[in-house]
C-alpha cells in the first residue's frame, strides 16, 4: 500500500491551520506538524520530512518566502512547497515561484481543491493551471529588475523541446500542446519530462519561469 501523504501546515492564523488540518485528515492525508512562524516551519520540515508544505507567505520572525528558500535549498530531497496567500496576485508570488515553490493557493480554497492540489504536487506536477501561471509570471516578470539570463542553458534542448517550452510558457495544457503540435499527449508528457530533466527543474511552474527569465518568451 502507498504510504500516507505527509503534510506540514505553516500559517500564523490558528483557524486556517485548524481548517486545513480538518480537511486534509478527513481525506486520509497525514498532517504531521503545524507551524506559526517561518522558523517553526523550517524546523518542522527538518524533524518530520513531509511530502508537502503549505506555507503562508506572510508570517512573523521569518516570512514564508524566506522559509521556503531555506527548505528548498536544504540537503536531501526537499518537499513540495505550496505558498498560501490571501490575494490572487500577491506581490511575493513570482518570487516564491522562482525560489522553487510548486505553486500557490488562496486561503479561501475549497476543500476539494485543497486536497487535489496537495495530491497533485506530490505526484510531481505543477499546482497552477497553465493560464494562471502565465498571468502571474507575465505580471511579476515585468517587475524583475534582472536582465534575461541564461543561467539555465537552453542549448541542451532540442528544437522540438524549445518549441514545447515556449508553448508551455504561453499557458497551453498538455492536451492543447498535443493538438497544436499534432502529437499524442503521451509524447507531449515525454517532451515535458525531458525538458525538466535537462534543465534540472522540479515542475512545469519552474519551466515557465525559466522560459521568461532566459528571454525565450517575453512578458
Amino acid at each position: 500500500m502507498t504510504a500516507p501523504l505527509r503534510v506540514v501546515v505553516a500559517d500564523d492564523q490558528a483557524l486556517v491551520r485548524a481548517g486545513f488540518r480538518m480537511i486534509l485528515t478527513a481525506d486520509g492525508i497525514d498532517v504531521v506538524a503545524e507551524a506559526t512562524t517561518g522558523v517553526e516551519a523550517v524546523d518542522a520540515v527538518h524533524r518530520h520530512r513531509p511530502d508537502v508544505v503549505l506555507m503562508d507567505i506572510r508570517m512573523p520572525d521569518l516570512d514564508g518566502l524566506a522559509a521556503a528558500r531555506q527548505i528548498l535549498a536544504g540537503v536531501g530531497e526537499a518537499p513540495r512547497v505550496i505558498m498560501l496567500t490571501t490575494f490572487d496576485l500577491d506581490q511575493y508570488v513570482y518570487a516564491a515561484l522562482t525560489a522553487g515553490a510548486s505553486g500557490f493557493l488562496l486561503k479561501d480554497v475549497t476543500p476539494e481543491h485543497l486536497v487535489g492540489a496537495v495530491r497533485l504536487v506530490r505526484s510531481g506536477d505543477a499546482l497552477l493551471a497553465p493560464t494562471i501561471t502565465r498571468r502571474l509570471v507575465q505580471r511579476f516578470a515585468q517587475r524583475d529588475t534582472d536582465p534575461p539570463t541564461t543561467h539555465r542553458d537552453l542549448s541542451a534542448l532540442t528544437p522540438r523541446e524549445l518549441e514545447v517550452l515556449g508553448l508551455l510558457a504561453h499557458g497551453l495544457s498538455n492536451a492543447e500542446l498535443a493538438g497544436r503540435l499534432h502529437l499524442s499527449e503521451a509524447t507531449v508528457k515525454t517532451h515535458v519530462a525531458r525538458i525538466l530533466a535537462k534543465l534540472g527543474l522540479r515542475d512545469r511552474v519552474q519551466a515557465v519561469v525559466v522560459a521568461y527569465r532566459t528571454g525565450l518568451v517575453a512578458p
